[in-house]
């Protein structure tokens, strides 16, 4: 396949960035796309070009660290993550645009990679259990329901790959803070905490500047953990009840 590639190029996070053009042949429809970027990065090397800077780590989906807008879509056409996106996605003669995720909240370092701390931040607000647990417990000690549990591990599944907030035309968060709080607060052992974790991490989640929330959809539609968009809708429930519990 031979391919236009038109990259989003931003020498740190002060400078002007702005897309540049390369031609990338010879790569299989068998590449994933980050194997793509990794032709087009050894062409660039050898030519005395600095390298295109994109994010990866494991390479299986699991860390939500290939964070690219292809197309304009998330993580491309395809619902997965970038990593797991590959070439037999497109045709021969394909003219793409890559870009980094595009929010406020998330500033450009440099080329497509973006500083996802403010998740992070998030987390620390309240995305843990305090209490000491000890050794391991016994695996029935603490009856969990099966649809608590089918629900805990639905929203657990969300890999923090920030995709639903480059997807929202707001730049919200909410879809990334929700599976959070869902996750824990119908487990036995999140409820203890229940209503300072929704109530610190959406305060957390305001402060670092993302969108408000107007329901679009565009947020469940990119997440490639198939995170529902109800959720949203649990973790409002969650902060009406723990609002007017902190009330009283």
């Amino acid at each position: 396949m031979k391919l236009t590639l038109r990259v989003w190029r931003q020498k740190n996070a002060d400078a002007e960035g702005a897309m540049s053009t390369y031609e990338v042949d010879g790569i299989s429809s068998d590449m994933s796309f980050l194997e793509m970027l990794d032709t087009l990065n050894e062409e660039l090397i050898l030519r005395g070009e600095d390298p295109v800077a994109f994010d990866h780590d494991c390479r299986e989906g699991i860390c939500g660290a290939c964070s690219l807008v292809i197309n304009g879509d998330a993580h491309g056409p395809e619902r997965t993550t970038t990593c797991q996106l590959h070439m037999r996605s497109f045709k021969d003669g394909d003219t793409i645009d890559i870009e980094p995720w595009r929010a406020s909240a998330f500033p450009v370092i440099k080329d497509l990679v973006v500083d996802r701390t403010a998740f992070d931040r998030i987390i620390q607000a309240g995305g843990y259990v305090t209490a000491p647990t000890g050794a391991a417990p016994e695996a029935h000690a603490t009856p969990v329901p099966k649809p608590d549990a089918d629900f805990a591990f639905e929203h657990a599944e969300c890999i923090g790959c920030g995709a639903c907030v480059a997807a929202c035309p707001n730049g919200a968060a909410m879809l990334f803070t929700s599976a959070k709080i869902n996750h824990l607060n119908v487990l036995p052992q999140g409820a203890p905490e229940r209503e300072t974790r929704v109530l610190d991490m959406v305060a957390q989640m305001d402060e670092e500047g993302f969108g408000g929330c107007t329901l679009t959809g565009e947020c469940a539609t990119a997440c490639p953990k198939g995170i529902p968009l109800m959720s949203i809708t649990g973790m409002n429930k969650e902060w009406l009840r723990a609002t007017r519990k902190v009330k009283r």
